[in-house]
Parts: structure tokens; C-alpha cells; sequence
């Protein structure tokens, strides 16, 4: 296993693994408990997770590329594959650095590569390659993990067809619902429009003489529309796969709570990519689920630097949130309170119950002072219903995600002291990368409801669709969520971010944002108070 330094795969205690070789594998734990251990030469060592073979052969087993560095694929179906006599023998999927014409390992040679570094043609692998220290049963536990990572059928794929799904939670908001409906609808549209039928062998030639296959396949998507309270979600997923069954969820939407979800697409290995949440789950040792941001938890990370900053401000002495009980500002909340421990504030929470926005407002502003920090995790509709409340404190923050951006309805006797927290480029220097989204809107005659997400839902079409023809026909599911993390960074058009990249470990493909402040007291602009903070 050709070991590059990469960051360390998540510890798991062998209880969480399916098997003692997986936990070999993905975690550096041996049988025993004890960590894995291995070195390339008397003076460099590694144990435990910093030695997993998963950190260079990744979790699919697939390998990677690292700059002329090829990762070689070592599942079973590679490993243990016959040597081919001529091009028609060479049926395996097109992996880069895979040797498909070499004589196949044995479980003896095999075991001899991994502890002595010798390949089974009996020369040295790359000084890369560390020497496992594995007595017979791990190693025998780990060669049949080995062997079993080797994928036969993969869900939601055929020979003509890939099946993909949609989620849509019901407390989703209804307008941002449709608007991404019509973005997926006509992608998938325009991408069947161009569809033909699997075409005969081709015998083209790439790097090691491999022998491929081309076909395009028709895309199908699934709306799985789900319904009541939140702890029945799972299962709802549960029945909605086993009834279409799909290869990967692109998209989907929803409103106050998207841990469910999350926790459905880890179970099931099922990736979901791009979700247009606010809130989005923050558990990177997770695989499966990606997304463009962290949401208004960037925005805490955003406004927490803001408070932290050293420079001469007013003196603060309460941090005061306001947020709607339905919805993600009490995370956000929470969050902001945790971030800003360190200052010693007073912290208070003002709870707008269900009502009319005037009349909660009035009741949660009535003793706010000069010096209060005040947060507003509010929707447009209470953030216009500020009109009739001028501003007493002098330090004002508001989620730019939660309140529209630019287009928040900001009155003006607020602007001059309030800040807000935005989580994308700024309107300027991203026109150029939303005008291919803009234009395509028109083309296709999209109703622009919500450009933001609608841009952030075709940027995750486009993601996918780059992918899919990178893998050719290696589908399978791990694999294809190493090559989104691995061409993200690569990509031009990124609509709303400066940037998107997605390292081993990392799910949020935006790591940062700005404060910004509005230029006049009306209109849509709108000047940074900040450079680009990553928090």
C-alpha cells in the first residue's frame, strides 16, 4: 500500500467497524485493540490512524492521483485479476495507476507486499510503500476485507439508466422548493436531450493499454417528498430507497432540522451532495454527505471573529440573539454563545414566538440598549417589520443567508450600525462565474425565484455531471465521492464562491466569507467591513 502523508483517517474504536480488517483498514486498529503499526526505514514511523491504508487508498480502495503520483487501486478485483493475454481480457474499469497486465497477487505475495514492501513480480515498491507490522490472523483479517471491497452491483445504475433522488423535508420553504424543482427538472432534461444508447467497445488506448467502454446513460430523478415530524424521516428514506433504488441524492431542500437526512446517507452509504440547507450537519469524520458551506454556523464563525477582534469598539456588555422558534437561528444562537465564551458577556436569547412580526419585535427590543452586541437571525418579513422599532443598540449583527443578502429589506435608520454576515463572494467579483448560470436560466426560460440557491443547485449538477464522466463506468459510490473531492478545486465556474475545494475529511467545500455593510440607506449594495475571513 503506497503510503503519501495525508491527513489522518477519524479513530474508531474496532466495536464501530463491520469487520476486523475494515478496522485495520479505515482506522489503524488492529484485532487486539492496539494500533496498527508500520515503517518505511529505521527512522520514520507511524501508528494507529496515521497509518490506515485508507489515507492513500482511500475508503472506496480505488486509489488517487497526487500530483505524477499514482495511488494504485488495490480491491480485490484488482489485485487478484488475472493477467491479461490481449485487450479483450482487460475488463476491468479504468483506474489511473492500476496495472492490470502484471501476474495477480496471491494471499502469500500479497501479505509479503504489505509487510516487506516486494511486489508480486518480486521488485521493491515505491519507498512510499511502509512495511506493516501484521501477525497471520490480521493479515488474513485484512486481505479478506480486501477482496471484499470488490463491487458487483451498484444501486440506481443500468446499462441505459442512472437513478437519482431529490429531498425535499416538509417544513421546507415551499417558493425555495419549486425553484430548485425547475433547476433539476431542466438540467436532467437537457442532459437526457443528448442521451444515446450504450455504444459498441471502443478500443482506445490510455496509459497502461486498457481497453474501455463508452456509453451515456439516461439520467432519472426522484422527488422523495417527505412528511411529518422530523424522527420519522429515516424511515420514510429507508422505504423511498428500497422503492428506487438510486445511485447518489443531488440537491434537495429543507427548512429547520436536516440531521435526519444526513444520518440516512451515512447509513446507507447513499452520497448526498449539495444540499440547499441552512443548517447543515457538522460532522466531518462522516463520508457520505457534502456541502457547498457550512450555512449560518459560517456566519457564526463570521460575526464570533467580528466580536473577537481587538481593535477599539463600544464597549459591549450583553450579547443579545434574536431568532424565530421554527426555525435554525436557536442553533445558530447556541453556536454564537460557544464561539464568544471567552468574552465574558452576558448572554440573552429573545425567543419570537408565532405572531405577527411587529408585535414580537416590539416585545423583544423593549430594553435593549447602547450596550448590547444584538444578532438577528431573521427572515425578510421580520427584518422589514423592524421598521417600526429604530435601533437602540449601536452594534448590530445580521445573518445575510437568513435575511436575503444584498436584497435583505433592511430599513434604513438600521443600516449605519448593522453588519451582516456573508458567506459568499461578493456581488462584483462574482459576476463573472454567476453569468453561465444566469444565462443558462434563460436559455431554458427558469423563473428566477431564489438565484442563489437556484446557482448553487446547478454549480451541484454540473459538480455531478463532470464526475460521472471522470469515472467513465467505475460506479461505485465511495469512489465517486473521492473524485468530486479531488476535481472541486479544479473547477472555474463556482457561482456564489471564490473557491470550493474539498480535502480527505473535509465536507464543506467553502470554508469563509465576509462582513459586509450596506453602502446606502436603501437600495442593494453593498461594501465589506473585512477581507475574506476563514474562520
Amino acid at each position: 500500500m503506497l503510503l503519501i502523508v495525508a491527513p489522518a483517517a477519524a479513530q474508531a474504536p474496532p466495536s464501530l467497524a463491520n469487520s476486523a480488517g475494515e478496522a485495520i483498514y479505515r482506522h489503524g486498529v488492529l484485532p487486539s485493540g492496539q494500533l496498527l503499526l508500520a515503517d518505511r526505514d529505521a527512522s520514520l514511523h507511524v501508528n494507529g490512524a496515521d497509518a490506515a491504508c485508507v489515507n492513500c487508498h482511500r475508503r472506496s480502495g480505488l486509489g488517487a492521483t497526487e500530483g505524477r503520483s499514482f495511488i494504485p487501486p488495490i480491491t480485490g478485483q484488482f489485485l487478484f485479476h488475472p493477467k491479461a493475454q490481449s485487450l479483450e481480457d482487460l475488463d476491468l474499469p479504468y483506474i489511473e495507476g492500476a496495472r492490470p497486465n502484471r501476474d495477480p497477487y496471491t494471499d502469500e505475495t500479497l501479505a509479503r507486499a504489505i509487510r516487506s514492501g516486494i511486489a508480486v513480480d518480486g521488485h521493491p515498491l515505491s519507498v512510499l510503500m511502509p512495511h506493516y507490522a501484521l501477525d497471520d490472523a490480521a493479515m488474513a483479517s485484512l486481505i479478506a476485507y480486501l477482496r471484499q471491497l470488490t463491487v458487483t452491483h451498484v444501486p440506481g445504475v443500468s446499462d441505459s439508466v442512472l437513478q437519482f433522488a431529490t429531498i425535499i423535508t416538509p417544513d421546507a420553504n415551499p417558493v425555495k422548493r419549486q425553484a430548485m424543482l425547475d433547476v433539476l427538472d431542466d438540467y436532467f432534461a437537457e442532459k437526457n436531450a443528448t442521451a444515446r444508447t450504450l455504444s459498441p467497445r471502443l478500443y482506445t488506448h490510455n496509459n497502461y493499454g486498457k481497453t474501455m467502454y463508452r456509453a451515456t446513460r439516461r439520467w432519472q430523478l426522484h422527488v422523495w417528498e417527505l412528511t411529518g415530524p422530523s424522527e420519522t424521516w429515516e424511515a420514510q428514506l429507508q422505504r423511498h430507497l428500497a422503492a428506487e433504488p438510486v445511485f447518489a441524492a443531488i440537491s434537495g431542500v429543507g427548512g429547520k432540522t436536516w440531521a435526519p437526512v444526513h444520518r440516512f446517507c451515512e447509513q446507507a452509504s447513499l452520497p448526498c451532495l449539495f444540499a440547499n440547507v441552512d443548517l447543515p450537519v457538522v460532522a466531518e469524520d462522516d463520508f457520505h454527505s457534502l456541502y457547498l458551506s457550512k450555512g449560518v454556523l459560517l456566519e457564526v464563525g463570521l460575526i464570533a471573529h467580528q466580536l473577537s477582534d481587538p481593535a477599539p469598539q463600544p464597549s459591549i456588555r450583553r450579547l443579545v440573539q434574536m431568532y424565530r422558534a421554527d426555525d435554525v437561528g436557536e442553533a445558530a444562537a447556541n453556536a454564537l454563545d460557544a464561539a464568544t465564551r471567552a468574552l465574558g458577556l452576558e448572554k440573552i436569547h429573545r425567543v419570537l414566538k408565532a405572531g405577527p412580526p411587529g408585535t414580537e419585535l416590539a416585545r423583544a427590543l423593549k430594553d435593549s440598549s447602547a450596550a448590547d452586541a444584538l444578532i438577528l437571525w431573521l427572515r425578510p418579513n421580520d427584518i422589514a417589520a423592524l421598521r417600526a422599532h429604530p435601533p437602540r443598540a449601536t452594534q448590530v449583527w445580521m445573518s445575510g443567508r437568513m435575511a436575503g443578502l444584498e436584497e435583505a429589506p433592511l430599513p434604513g435608520e438600521w443600516r449605519a450600525a448593522t453588519r451582516m454576515a456573508y458567506p459568499f463572494d461578493l456581488p462584483d467579483q462574482r459576476r463573472a462565474r454567476v453569468d453561465y448560470p444566469m444565462g443558462w436560466f434563460a436559455i431554458r426560460h427558469v423563473k428566477i425565484v431564489d438565484f442563489q440557491l437556484q446557482a448553487d443547485t446547478y454549480l451541484a449538477c454540473g459538480l455531478m455531471s463532470e464526475t460521472l464522466n471522470h469515472i467513465g463506468g467505475t460506479f461505485v459510490r465511495d469512489y465517486f465521492v473521492e473524485r468530486i473531492e479531488g476535481m472541486l478545486e479544479h473547477r472555474i465556474i463556482t457561482g456564489y464562491y471564490p473557491r470550493l475545494t474539498l480535502a480527505p475529511g473535509q465536507r464543506f467545500a467553502s470554508k469563509g466569507g465576509y462582513v459586509v455593510r450596506f453602502a446606502q440607506p436603501s437600495g442593494n449594495q453593498i461594501v465589506p467591513v473585512s477581507d475574506w475571513i476563514t474562520p
